[in-house]
C-alpha cells in the first residue's frame, strides 16, 4: 500500500474516514496472541462510553478463527452480550477448542474484563462442500449507492445519529430514514435499508472480511425495532442482548453490500431484529438476527433499569 493511499481523509462533517481509518479497524481486529488459545484486544482511542457490540463480536470471531485451519471458513456464530464492556481497558479472549471434525470445527470464546465475562460466542467452521443452492432475491426497488448520501453528509446537516462524532472506517449510505432522523416519516412496517462497504481496500483474508461484516452488522440492526413505533427518541434505552449470523456465500467487505433490517416482533421490553446482506449483483451472502433491550421511558420516569 502506498503512502498516498493511506493518507487521512475527512468526511463532509470533518470526521476522519478512508483507508487510514479502515487500517486502524483492521489493526483493532488483529488481536495480540498471549497463549495458544488466549488473545488480547483493545478499543479505539475515540470510542463510545461502553465497548461497541460489533467490536467485541468481531474480535471474538478473530480469536476463534485464529485457532482453526485456514481451509475452514466460518458459516455461523451465536453470541450473548453479558455485561457492558469498558473501552479504557483491554479485553482478554479465551478460546475453547470444542471439536475438530472431518467437515466441521466448533469453537467457544469468552471475552473477559476485570476477571468477569462480558461476552460469549460460539462459532462453527466448515470445509467447502457442494450441495443444494437457493436464496431469497434482493429487493428490486433499491437506489444505487451513488444516489444516496453518505453518513458524513447526513452528519454535516445534524442528522448523523449516534454515529456522529466518530471516525468512519465504513462508508455507510442510509436509503431509508433511520429512527433517529429528523426526517423519519413515522412508524413503518417496511425494512430499513442501507448500503455499506469498508472505506478502502482490505487484504485477501476471508476471515477478516467475515469479521468486519460481523462488526458492521451491529451498527443499525436494533434501530429497526424502534422504526416500527411512534415513541420518543430521548430517554430510550437500547442494548444488544444476543446476536447470531449465518454466512451463506463468499463476499468482500470492501465492495458494496445492501443491508436490509426488519423487526418481526417486540415484547417484554425486548425487540427482535433480522438483517440480510446482499451483494450489488443480488446474491444473499449473510443473514443475522439479534434480540435487544428496548425500554421506552414512562411519563415522569427515565429508562434506567
Amino acid at each position: 500500500m502506498s503512502a498516498d493511499s493511506a493518507t487521512a481523509q475527512t468526511a463532509a462533517d470533518g470526521e476522519p474516514r478512508g483507508q487510514a481509518v479502515l487500517d486502524d479497524l483492521v489493526a483493532l481486529l488483529d488481536l495480540e496472541r498471549l497463549e495458544d488459545n488466549l488473545f488480547r484486544g483493545v478499543s479505539p482511542p475515540v470510542s463510545l462510553p461502553r465497548v461497541f457490540g460489533g467490536q467485541v463480536a468481531g474480535q471474538a470471531l478473530v480469536a476463534a478463527g485464529r485457532t482453526v485451519a485456514a481451509d475452514r471458513g466460518v458459516h455461523s456464530l451465536h453470541a450473548y452480550f453479558i455485561r457492558p464492556g469498558d473501552p479504557s481497558i483491554p479485553i482478554v479472549y479465551e478460546t475453547e477448542r470444542v471439536r475438530d471434525g472431518r467437515s466441521f470445527t466448533t469453537r467457544r470464546v469468552l471475552a473477559i474484563q476485570r476477571g468477569e465475562p462480558i461476552f460469549s460466542l460460539s462459532a462453527s467452521f466448515q470445509l467447502p462442500q457442494n450441495g443444494l443452492e437457493h436464496s431469497q432475491p434482493m429487493p428490486s426497488d433499491v437506489p444505487a449507492p451513488d444516489a444516496v448520501d453518505d453518513l458524513g453528509t447526513r452528519a454535516a446537516r445534524g442528522d448523523g445519529g449516534w454515529m456522529a462524532g466518530l471516525p468512519r472506517p465504513l462508508d455507510i449510505r442510509l436509503i431509508d430514514e433511520p429512527s433517529w432522523s429528523q426526517d423519519h416519516p413515522g412508524p413503518s412496517d417496511d425494512p430499513m435499508r442501507l448500503w455499506l462497504r469498508a472505506d478502502g481496500e482490505l487484504p485477501d483474508d476471508p476471515l477478516l472480511h467475515v469479521c468486519l461484516l460481523t462488526y458492521a452488522s451491529d451498527l443499525t440492526l436494533l434501530g429497526s425495532v424502534v422504526a416500527r413505533h411512534d415513541v420518543p427518541r430521548t430517554g430510550l434505552q437500547m442494548a444488544s442482548l444476543d446476536h447470531a449470523m449465518w454466512f451463506h456465500a463468499p463476499f468482500r467487505a470492501d465492495e458494496w453490500l445492501l443491508y436490509s433490517c426488519f423487526s418481526p416482533a417486540a415484547s417484554g421490553g425486548r425487540g427482535l431484529a433480522s438483517g440480510r446482506f446482499f451483494t450489488a449483483d443480488g446474491r444473499l451472502v449473510a443473514t443475522t438476527m439479534q434480540e435487544g433491550l428496548v425500554r421506552v421511558p414512562r411519563a415522569g420516569r427515565d429508562a434506567r433499569p
